[in-house]
């Protein structure tokens, strides 16, 4: 009975969350369209953020805000869905860019979005043009740019913490900035990877203590960023880690996930 009752209910939720989510997405894109400045944009669209965030039944909790550091920084968050984009949008200040899969330079309204804010594409699967895309996002740290990374580069229908890349770990080396780990939770219960219909639900963001480059060779320095970023949002999340264990539910639309030690990728 209670299945009965809730399937209804559940997708007039749905419904009213993709209306809520199109009609807040093209108010964000219409302003980044018009707004001028890069800060302006970014300040528009986390306003939008947390506003879907509040009127679909999200309520969001970020703790930790001032462990950010005041100068440049590169924030690494563990990856369960496909809001947590938005959700560190509206968590974070707007002088954060976000680096991001090229798969999504690909889907019309979105990329533009995503341009105006100032994201970063990079290519997972190209070697050469993954490459080119790394040194972009290395000058632009090195210009001052502060920047948020999903350093597993995907996520599994598997409550878990897959292997890091090194990406972000190199741009924190060569930029002498601190890397920042972040935690966020709720995110794949609210929009689960499995295709089920999204549901209300609490969201929290929990930023850790700062994690400084050390003064040695950017491959080794970029190394111990990642193995001591992964190893603190790994304690603090509370999930299994999926480099000790199988991940054969990955879903089809993610790139293959090897069970490996995370401090040999």
């Amino acid at each position: 009975m209670r299945t009965l009752v809730g399937a209804p209910v559940r997708a007039v939720y749905a419904l009213y969350a993709a209306i809520a989510f199109l009609a807040l997405g093209l108010t964000a894109l219409a302003a980044t369209l018009v707004l001028p400045g890069l800060h302006r944009r970014r300040a528009a669209a986390r306003a939008v953020a947390r506003a879907f965030l509040w009127v679909a039944g999200m309520p969001l909790t970020v703790r930790g805000l001032e462990r950010l550091a005041s100068g440049q920084c590169i924030v690494v968050a563990n990856h369960a869905s496909y809001l947590d984009g938005l959700v560190f949008t509206a968590a974070l200040p707007a002088r954060f860019g976000f680096v991001i899969k090229r798969e999504m330079s690909a889907v019309p309204l979105a990329s533009l979005f995503l341009r105006r804010i100032g994201s970063e594409f990079v290519e997972r699967f190209d070697r050469n043009r993954g490459a080119a895309d790394t040194r972009r996002v290395l000058r632009n740290a090195e210009s001052g740019h502060s920047l948020v990374f999903f350093p597993e580069g995907t996520f599994t229908r598997t409550p878990g913490l897959l292997k890091f890349h090194t990406g972000a770990f190199v741009t924190a080396a060569r930029a002498g900035c601190p890397v920042i780990p972040a935690v966020v939770r709720g995110t794949r219960a609210a929009l689960s990877p499995s295709g089920a219909p999204p549901r209300p639900g609490r969201i929290e963001v929990d930023i850790l203590p700062a994690i400084q480059a050390q003064p040695q060779a950017a491959e080794t320095s970029a190394a111990a960023l990642r193995d001591h970023a992964r190893q603190a949002i790994l304690l603090a999340l509370g999930e299994p880690d999926l480099t000790c264990s199988g991940d054969s539910a990955r879903p089809p639309h993610t790139e293959p996930a090897r069970s490996a030690p995370a401090s040999r990728s």
